[in-house]
């Protein structure tokens, strides 16, 4: 048997490679069933198919449920038998709509584009060809025993039955496919919405919740079918009409985005895995590169905005079900919209270059780093200074990178809430007290002040303003570790005694020296604290008692446990200030539901 490999580029695929400054390399795909794609047709239990409906709009679907319901026949022909929705499911009804049930169709001009995926392993792989028979039937359906049998369940379901010609195929990478455990369930269909271009509000729920979908493209001569995944919530809705996602770093083959330069129709599809739900939309999409994408999705080099054509949400038409397991390790943040508030929107080169000059170590993971700027900074207590570390850290594309896979994606901008007190109209210098926590921290940390190492400064941002309200009334402010931070630069214009500041300060043992320097440098601030101490035996330093000692001489309120509700109940404050991970901070929120609390958000 021959192989032909290395397809030639579509001239979509050519422009896209273009646009993104692509170097020319061939196309892998192969022109017929790889043995690879053979295989895993028999392996894989979900197949996601493409096919366009008689006005040429793709649409997509998935069908499925266990191994094996397509297999190989011979001279790159497969067949594929499994559980369908034969009533609402535009794939189906593209395919073999237009005969009546039980009746066999042939109609080799129809194209269709399918993706066999087996989500536990992390694999799939593409095909493309051409139908050549194709009919649904109804089967009856057999439990082995009365008992097996759901309450409600149906006796009848609809099964398809295709035959069908690859003439292309190609194996995908592993990226973004969040892990599902897989199993068969029955079709029990029913349409809750079908408009012609708004997403209702289940629509909406449903992709607010979603951590992949399927597409697929088309040109004149072909068809594609691929998956984009990422951590849920990674598709943003712009409006009742149009959604927005971002494309993450990939093979560069620029497949579906090719074929989208071509014609822009696209046909996507959100399986709900719990419950069987299943959104099937079909729409015109607009490739968004650099600062187009950026402007909609900040922290995006490419993305994809997709205007709704036709929209379909039907309860319980998936015939399968699927168990939640792990998350890809390549997924990056949630990318929120510009009107959402992410605070990259507000980022603009300044120009000015922030250059490191001096390197405190406060604790084994924690230490403060002192910046100066010649040309002279503004910036308010609270505020943050976006920093720019691409010239240092930027490595170029790789494909994949297991050791390091958050990598791929990461725009290298990170945003530090400055801990120094403003000055005059114009500081020359500012610092920030930070956690390593990942690649740029990992950097400064490793740093040698010496050096002169010289960051852009992308912006300087933020109303976390803290005001002590007139009268007696106490002032609250809730932090946790390096929360302190925003409550470091208002400490010389706040009123430091017990009754008008209270500082609930949970802190891991291991950073008992933090607290200590804190204090130290804020004497008038040990009164007005409390200081929760937690973690893990084996972070608990030797000293920790005689640390701990030493706070209480003060006159900070020491003590070993996790901040309470308790806590929280005895103070009468009219507003909170709350700087912390998001754990806490969600505990501590429903804690004060009904209070006026005040926090910086950077889950963007």
């Amino acid at each position: 048997m021959t192989f032909s490999l290395g397809m030639s580029f579509n001239q979509g695929e050519r422009k896209m490679h273009r646009l993104l400054h692509v170097p020319d390399y061939d196309n892998p795909t192969s022109t017929l069933l790889s043995p690879q794609a053979s295989s895993m047709l028999q392996r894989a239990p979900l197949l996601a198919i493409g096919a366009l409906d008689a006005q040429c709009r793709p649409w997509t679907s998935i069908w499925g449920g266990h191994a094996g319901f397509s297999r190989p026949l011979g001279g790159g022909i497969i067949g594929t038998r499994t559980i369908v929705d034969g009533v609402n499911d535009p794939v189906v009804q593209a395919l073999v709509g237009d005969v009546e049930k039980g009746e066999v169709t042939q109609d080799e001009t129809k194209m269709f584009a399918g993706l066999s995926i087996d989500l536990m392993i992390r694999k799939r792989v593409k095909i493309f060809g051409h139908l050549v028979a194709g009919s649904v039937s109804e089967i009856d359906i057999e439990f082995e025993h009365s008992t097996d049998k759901p309450k409600g369940a149906p006796e009848k379901q609809d099964q398809i039955q295709l035959v069908t010609k690859i003439e292309q195929s190609l194996g995908n990478c592993p990226k973004y496919l969040n892990q599902y455990e897989i199993r068969p369930a029955l079709v029990t269909s029913k349409v809750v919405s079908h408009q012609s271009s708004e997403l209702c509000t289940g629509a909406k729920e449903l992709i607010g919740k979603s951590d992949m979908f399927f597409l697929s493209s088309s040109t004149t001569e072909d068809m594609d079918t691929n998956h984009r995944g990422g951590p849920p919530g990674f598709v943003r809705i712009l409006s009742d009409t149009e959604i927005v996602y971002p494309e993450y770093s990939g093979n560069r083959l620029y497949q579906t985005l090719g074929n989208l330069q071509m014609n822009p129709k696209v046909g996507i599809t959100f399986p709900d895995y719990v419950n069987g739900d299943v959104l099937y939309i079909t729409g015109t999409a607009e490739i968004l590169v650099e600062h187009a994408a950026a402007s909609v999705l900040p922290g995006s080099n490419l993305a994809l905005k997709i205007t709704i054509d036709e929209a379909l949400l039907v309860a319980s038409g998936l015939p399968f079900r699927g168990t939640r397991k792990d998350s890809s390790p390549y997924n990056p943040l949630v990318r929120t919209l510009t009107t959402e508030g992410n605070m990259k929107s507000t980022f603009s080169q300044s120009h000015k270059l922030a250059i490191l000059i001096k390197k405190t170590s406060l604790t084994p993971s924690i230490s403060r780093f002192r910046f100066s700027v010649p040309e002279g900074v503004r910036y308010q207590a609270g505020q943050w200074v976006a920093l720019d570390f691409k010239e240092h850290l930027d490595y170029g594309y790789s494909h994949m990178r297991d050791d390091d896979p958050r990598s791929l994606n990461d725009d290298l901008v990170r945003t530090f809430t400055v801990s120094s007190a403003p000055g005059s109209e114009h500081d020359k210098e500012f610092d920030i007290t930070i956690r390593k926590v990942g690649p740029v921290t990992d950097y400064l940390f490793e740093l040698d002040p010496s050096t002169g190492i010289q960051v852009p400064i992308l912006g300087i941002g933020g109303e976390f303003h803290i005001r002590q309200d007139e009268g007696d009334r106490v002032t609250p402010f809730i932090a946790g570790g390096v929360g302190i931070t925003p409550l470091l630069g208002h400490l010389p214009s706040l009123e430091l005694v017990p009754g008008r500041l209270k500082l609930l300060w949970t802190v891991r043992f291991a950073d008992v020296d933090l607290v200590l320097c804190t204090i130290s440098d804020n004497p008038k601030l040990a009164t007005c604290t409390h200081v929760f101490f937690t973690g893990a035996a084996e972070e608990v330093p030797k000293d920790i008692d005689a640390k701990m000692t030493l706070l209480e001489e003060m006159g900070s309120n020491v003590e070993k446990r996790r901040l309470k509700r308790s806590d929280l109940e005895d103070v009468d404050a009219e507003t909170w200030y709350l700087c912390a991970g998001k754990a806490l901070r969600t505990q501590v929120l429903g804690w004060l539901e009904g209070k006026k609390v005040i926090f910086e958000d950077f889950d963007y």
